[in-house]
């Protein structure tokens, strides 16, 4: 079976990545500027790095992590890394350390292990390669053998990064995709602000539903200026809902007036999801759903460092129920392209895999997030394919803020897509030639197609 994965893998491994939805910074492709130092790109921005820290008790703060209120913080990046460096056994068995070993080695030449005794000579290694032409942004995007990489921004964000480099004239292909959660969510934090403004970038009056949605297909349509293809939503849930003119006019007003319940805002989140489907149909969008995530459960680090600081957890999610108000209504068309995600694995097999298995609008993203891992993807496969096939999936996205491990995902995908290959044609379930032709579309194909790109 080894022989057979290395036989598939050796046409594939240097095609070019396609990377349609993640979180690396436009401005870092924009501005062209050096990375400042190994603590600055591979720690502080990482929350894989320091989720796996903080639980062993290490304070953020020791970390460069600042504080909401600005108040103590380690800044020296050499000291940060040491810490580091004599903690980095514990990333043993992790996706991070097989990401970090890569990088470490295949971009930096480093052969030795790194911990304790090593911090200094990875850190001066590191920080002196920074300094070059060649580990500039966009020279590694080149040296990555990027071809796309999307990032991700909110309606309320004006691009001005991604004008920037269309007029700077590099050939490297950055777009963005249109995130609306913080103008959808009436739970995100200053939603009526976010409203306000929404309203004035669109110049519609969001006074009302209609306005509302107007402004919607206004900024969806700014985005596309900017190479968007896809739409992306992060609820707490699946759920979707279908309700009549009046009765969305009438939950909106609760929404925009502050006055919604919990149960109000569910049902507003759902009823978006809905109206997205349709406007894709409408502009061509890919509508990306990324549900079933507790986020900041860590109120103290929440309350102290704000969202996104490794605190998020998975939450069992329903899409056989929560997608069917959607689904009756447009789940059948076939100019629809909606792509589900999932961080509850039991889904796989029971929803997931059947429901894309039938719905022509529907296909099943990567192992996302906490099952971004070989075992991760090997389950992905296993308890997809027999249901949902090959085609019904979307190959891989590595949906990263950074940006050096994007290559690492990659390829690690690519191996694990190659060694499931390699044991069905051991088992004489595949032929060679099929296991050629499925391992080029689930490592460029089918991305592609699936996204428009």
């Amino acid at each position: 079976m080894r022989q057979i994965a290395r036989e598939l893998y050796q046409p594939i491994k240097n095609l070019p990545i396609v990377s349609p939805h993640g979180h690396t910074d436009p401005s870092w492709f924009a501005t062209n500027a050096p990375f400042a130092n190994p603590t600055e790109l591979l720690i502080i921005p990482d929350h894989y790095v320091f989720r796996m820290l903080y639980s062993q008790g290490i304070a953020l703060e020791q970390l460069g992590i600042l504080p909401r209120d600005g108040g103590s913080v380690e800044s020296d990046p050499r000291k940060i890394w040491k810490l580091f460096a004599s903690n980095y056994h514990l990333f043993r068995g992790t996706p991070s350390r097989m990401w970090l070993d890569w990088v470490f080695v295949e971009v930096f030449g480093i052969d030795v292990r790194l911990d304790s005794t090593t911090a200094d000579y990875y850190y001066d290694t590191i920080d002196k390669a920074l300094a070059t032409p060649a580990f500039l942004p966009r020279a590694l995007f080149e040296k990555f053998n990027i071809e796309v990489i999307a990032t991700t921004e909110s309606p309320l964000d004006e691009l001005e990064h991604h004008r920037a480099l269309r007029a700077s004239g590099w050939k490297g292909r950055v777009i963005t995709a249109y995130r609306p959660d913080p103008v959808v969510d009436p739970e995100a934090e200053k939603f009526s602000t976010n409203l306000q403004r929404f309203g004035q970038l669109s110049g519609e009056d969001v006074s009302t539903y209609a306005g509302y949605l107007r402004a919607h297909r206004n900024r969806r349509a700014y985005f596309r200026e900017a190479g968007a293809t896809s739409s992306d939503h992060g609820h707490p849930s699946a759920f979707t809902a279908n309700l009549s003119p009046s009765e969305c006019e009438a939950l909106y007003q609760r929404v925009r007036h502050g006055k919604a319940t919990p149960a109000d805002a569910e049902l507003f989140r759902g009823q978006i999801l809905t109206e997205m489907a349709r406007m894709s149909i409408d502009d061509g969008m890919v509508l990306q759903i990324h549900p079933g995530v507790y986020r900041s459960h860590n109120p103290t680090v929440l309350k102290r460092f704000g969202r996104d600081k490794g605190a998020d957890i998975p939450l069992p999610t329903d899409y056989v129920h929560a997608l069917k108000p959607l689904l009756d209504a447009y789940g059948a068309d076939p100019r629809l392209m909606i792509i589900l995600f999932t961080l509850d694995e039991t889904s796989y097999s029971r929803e997931l895999a059947p429901l894309a298995g039938h719905y022509p609008a529907l296909r099943l993203g990567p192992p996302w997030w906490f099952h971004d891992s070989p075992e991760g993807m090997r389950r992905f496969r296993e308890q997809c394919t027999e249901t949902g096939g090959f085609y019904n999936t979307v190959g891989f996205n590595d949906d990263t803020r950074a940006f050096f491990s994007s290559p690492a995902r990659h390829d690690v995908a690519r191996r694990m897509d190659c060694a499931f290959l390699a044991r069905l044609v051991a088992e004489h379930r595949m032929e060679m030639d099929e296991a050629h032709e499925i391992a080029r579309a689930l490592t460029y194909d089918l991305v592609k197609a699936a996204y428009k790109l």
